[in-house]
């Protein structure tokens, strides 16, 4: 891979100095409005010059003009308009932030902190991939949404960007009379998934057994009342199901992750590409879900709980959301390496397989007792959980296989709860708090002293681990203090250089150390 440099001038700008993106940038946004308009402004106009229903200006030379006088100032007006939004869009880096100023009526600006920064994608859309262009965006901690965008720069100056805000946030020292020494770090590839793949997990989804059951429900309604209107059910069940299917024929398309020095590096996209990059540590919690069908092929997806990230629903959310869109067990065990190096215990493989694969006390697992059956029938065997030095394992589902990681140190609060019908088999869930997202691990039905005893342990172990967790900045020495961080963990840890390419993590060879 050629290394991508930062830019001198980036790390050297003053505090006084603003940047504009690319001039293009307005067009690449706003196509759609301009196509809408001539749509819906031409569309008359057009459909009446091939009826010969359309304006005639013979003899009427003012009309004429007037007609063309309105679309040339229309056409000036959103060219108005487009230049405008670019001259008031500026972006600053500093040492110690990003920052973007838009808006030309309502002013809006935004920054972003470096040492908050907990994940930085380079996004292009298909009509800025015609013109070169990309997009930032910086997902910062306690944001709902992405906190800084800046659409649209030249995809060269958007990794050079890249490259220098993940080394000022990983707190690699610059020589401002060198700065050229600074690289994009090195990537190692770790797995890539085939087209076939993606296109036979979208056939084995749960989209499809929403279609089959939907569709024969739809029929047999039709068939015994007698009326082809509850045909027109189905309509809207397909739309919503295609529009399943192309979410993942898209973001499973060309899907690649890497390891890096700075994190997981993830690019997917059929029209529109993405390259995600989510550095170390940043990760709150992973889930691993397995659909019925997928069960044939052995097949799991792996989600993460990122902050910044939110909550949404929609399908870009979900996407960045999204480790491994769909993998075997021995690539989730690769994922679920590289984004927890020290599993912890001595047998990562057998105590990660249970929590996929595994019921009762398979690994370690503590599961929902005999007694309580009646509250779980079919998954009772299957809930659990399981406890490592490193991080705590949630496991459920009995159709719907999940399993939630949750490092000790991410375990924001805790939770009990214990409804009427789990009083009475005295079984409660234990729920952890985390950044939003779509993994919401919780301990289902176990024994209520054991959920007590849980519950009481891991508030130690969670306080524990974030004394012991290294610095923010991931590169700078732990014996360095920060401002936020003031107090050293008990071993210092010497930086990382940023050159050099670590060997991937893997729970084959047992537990790997950080």
């Amino acid at each position: 891979m050629s290394a991508v440099q930062p830019d001198p001038e980036l790390l050297a700008t003053s505090a006084d100095e603003w940047k504009r993106v690319h001039i293009v940038s307005p067009l690449v946004r706003g196509w759609i409005a301009i196509a809408a308009l001539l749509f819906f402004g031409g569309r008359d106009w057009f459909e009446g010059i091939l009826t010969g229903d359309g304006p005639d200006f013979n003899g009427n030379t003012i009309g004429l003009v007037w007609a063309v006088a309105i679309v040339v100032g229309v056409a000036l007006l959103i060219a108005a308009g487009f230049f405008l939004s670019w001259y008031f869009t500026r972006y600053q880096v500093t040492e110690d932030h990003v920052r973007v100023n838009s808006g030309v009526i309502f002013r809006q600006n935004r920054q972003a902190r470096l040492d908050r920064v907990q994940a930085i994608d380079v996004v292009q859309p298909f009509l800025a991939r015609l013109f070169g262009l990309a997009e930032l965006k910086f997902d910062v901690a306690d944001a709902g949404e992405s906190a800084v965008r800046l659409s649209f720069l030249k995809l060269g100056e958007a990794q050079k960007l890249r490259a220098t805000i993940l080394a000022r946030a990983a707190g690699v020292t610059v020589d401002p009379d060198h700065p050229d020494e600074i690289q994009e770090a090195p990537e190692r590839e770790v797995l890539a998934l085939t087209p076939a793949r993606v296109i036979g997990a979208a056939v084995l989804s749960g989209s499809t057994i929403v279609v089959v059951i939907g569709g024969v429900a739809v029929i047999a309604s039709a068939i015994i009342f007698e009326s082809g209107a509850l045909l027109a059910a189905i309509l809207p069940l397909a739309i919503g199901v295609i529009s399943a299917y192309w979410n993942a024929l898209n973001t499973g398309f060309n899907f690649r992750a890497a390891i890096s020095p700075d994190g997981i590096r993830i690019r997917y996209g059929l029209l529109d590409t993405r390259t995600q990059t989510v550095p170390p540590g940043r990760v709150q919690a992973v889930g691993v879900v397995q659909s019925p069908l997928w069960r044939l092929k052995g097949w799991y997806k792996v989600t993460v709980n990122v902050a910044g990230y939110g909550a949404s629903a929609s399908g870009e959310a979900q996407a960045r959301a999204t480790l491994l869109p769909v993998g075997t067990r021995d690539e989730v065990l690769q994922i679920l390496a590289l984004v927890l190096p020290d599993p912890g215990t001595e047998h990562p493989v057998e105590v990660f397989t249970a929590g996929l694969a595994g019921r009762d006390s398979d690994g370690g697992f503590v599961t929902t007792p005999r007694g309580a059956r009646p509250v779980a029938p079919l998954a009772w065997r299957r809930n659990g959980v399981a406890v490592t030095h490193t991080a705590i394992l949630a496991r459920s589902g009995a159709w719907w296989r999940q399993l939630a990681v949750v490092p000790h140190e991410r375990t924001q609060s805790l939770a009990l709860h214990q409804g009427p019908l789990a009083r009475r088999f005295k079984v409660a869930d234990l729920v952890f708090h985390t950044t939003p997202g779509p993994v919401s691990p919780r301990v289902r039905q176990i024994e209520t002293a054991q959920a007590w005893t849980l519950f009481q342990e891991q508030a130690v172990r969670a306080a524990e681990a974030r004394r012991r967790s290294g610095p923010e900045q991931w590169m700078r020495p732990s014996d360095q203090p920060t401002a936020d961080a003031p107090e050293a963990p008990d071993e210092p840890r010497p930086a990382a250089d940023p050159a050099v390419m670590p060997e991937p993590p893997s729970y084959q060879e047992g537990p790997q150390k950080q």
